[in-house]
């Protein structure tokens, strides 16, 4: 369901004009008006979920189809050298916009961009205790 603040139902819906690569009755794939590369786009879900946790299952799964067709799409037409695909969940991981949405962020050697992470070094022990704490 579509929530009437959310600028991003607006523009999944059609409301509010984007730069659209792909639509269906379930998703819009826009253009980032941000980008980190070259051609560095949104799937936007038309029905409203915050984020991962309240993405309905069936939806999930067919995000993941549909990067997966847009990302061979973008390694033909744009020639990429990789891709990333990145999902935030809340605030303190960097989403801003409460709106489920994964961003398509194709690689170019030398493109600039650091999207990765400070590997961790845990013992043995410590990944015991974490697997435990989850599965538990």
């Amino acid at each position: 369901m579509k929530q009437a603040d959310c600028i991003f139902c607006k523009i999944a819906n059609g409301e509010i004009p984007a730069k659209t690569l792909y639509e269906d009755e379930d998703f819009r794939v826009i253009l980032d008006l941000g980008p980190a590369t070259k051609g560095h786009a949104l799937i936007l879900p038309r029905e409203h979920a915050a984020d991962l946790y309240e993405l309905p299952d069936e939806t999930a799964g067919k995000v993941l189809i549909l990067a997966k067709k847009m990302a061979s799409v973008m390694r033909e037409r744009l020639k990429c050298d990789g891709l990333n695909l990145v999902q935030n969940n809340g605030e303190v991981a960097g989403q801003t916009v409460r709106h489920f949405h994964l961003h398509l962020i194709p690689r170019y050697v030398n493109d600039g961009q650091r999207i990765n992470w400070v590997p961790g070094e845990p013992s043995q022990e410590e990944l015991e205790a974490v697997r435990k704490e989850i599965v538990e």
